[in-house]
């Protein structure tokens, strides 16, 4: 078939791989425009973009998929599917029209479970134990199109965002790519999603990766995991942004000699360093001051100089 290819940040990368290796010819990549990143925001091209270019394959960047000039164009294309992976742009009617067999998303969750744009960061922090990929046929609504086929992921004790993601964009693309060849053979016929089962990932907002330590260690936990490596999980200390890496809860025996610290308080040791939460205690692996580089909790600690009865979160 002949498959245009829309998506934009790493996550997509090993699905265009996959597509451009498969018996299908890409003949065009669709993905976000040149956006400002890092400290100088110089306007960077995304990661999809990038290796489209280095492949040679023809890149469209519309600002809105609704464009006149964008639908004339993908027309003239005439693709027989859109292939999306975390493309980032809403997709109109017009545009759903035009390919013969519709636009055709992986997206990383087990739909009907967390629609929206963070499902594995929203799988992590609410503790779900597994958690998968779909494809999916794009319709007007948020992630609601019946569902070609599914893949199933443990989600491992101390994974991240981040580690979770990496898996799923491996395994999600060989899903993608047996989705397309299903189309085509006439073999796959999608499914409505369930009426049950229902739960949305909206976007980590900055606020969101906020550590809140009053919640329980395990509950910390998970959060940090969630929010790494974005948008990054954080805190404050003197009244200072602290972006603070995956930590450990700690068991019961092994908290400090004195008794459990306060919510956000901080005990620190020669080899440790240990954060009171709402019900247990956790101990600090990497943090990030501003205008530092990350580094090990002890030496940041022993840097900072703690005094006893110094507080994360003291704003």
């Amino acid at each position: 078939m002949r498959v245009v290819f829309a998506g934009t940040p790493e996550a997509a990368l090993p699905s265009l791989e996959a597509l451009v290796g498969s018996a299908h010819e890409v003949v065009a990549v669709l993905t976000r425009p040149d956006a400002p990143a890092g400290r100088g925001r110089r306007l960077e091209a995304s990661p999809v973009r990038r290796r489209a270019e280095q492949l040679g394959l023809p890149v469209l960047t519309p600002a809105s998929v609704e464009d006149p000039a964008f639908l004339a164009e993908l027309a003239r294309i005439g693709p027989d599917l859109v292939a999306v992976v975390a493309y980032g742009n809403l997709v109109g009617p017009a545009a759903l029209d035009i390919p013969v067999h519709g636009w055709v998303n992986l997206h990383f969750s087990i739909l009907p479970a967390w629609r929206g744009a963070a499902p594995v960061q929203h799988a992590i922090i609410a503790g779900d134990e597994l958690t998968g990929a779909s494809t999916f046929r794009l319709e007007r609504g948020l992630d609601t199109g019946p569902v070609y086929g599914v893949l199933t992921e443990p989600v491992r004790p101390g994974d991240t965002a981040g580690d979770l993601l990496g898996r799923l964009a491996t395994a999600g693309a060989a899903l993608l790519v047996a989705t397309v060849d299903g189309i085509e053979s006439g073999a796959l016929v999608p499914k409505p999603q369930p009426g049950e089962g229902v739960s949305l990932a909206p976007k980590i907002r900055a606020e969101d990766a906020r550590v809140r330590w009053d919640r329980p260690a395990f509950a910390v936990d998970r959060q940090v995991r969630g929010c790494t490596p974005t948008p990054g999980a954080w805190t404050t200390f003197r009244g200072e942004r602290l972006r603070v890496g995956p930590l450990t809860p700690v068991e019961p025996g092994d908290g400090p000699a004195a008794g459990p610290p306060a919510p956000g308080e901080l005990v620190v040791t020669k080899r440790k360093v240990l954060v009171g939460t709402g019900a247990g205690v956790v101990r600090l692996g990497t943090v990030q001051a501003q205008g530092r580089r990350p580094m090990p909790a002890v030496d940041w600690a022993r840097g900072s100089r703690i005094e006893a009865g110094e507080r994360l979160g003291d704003e």
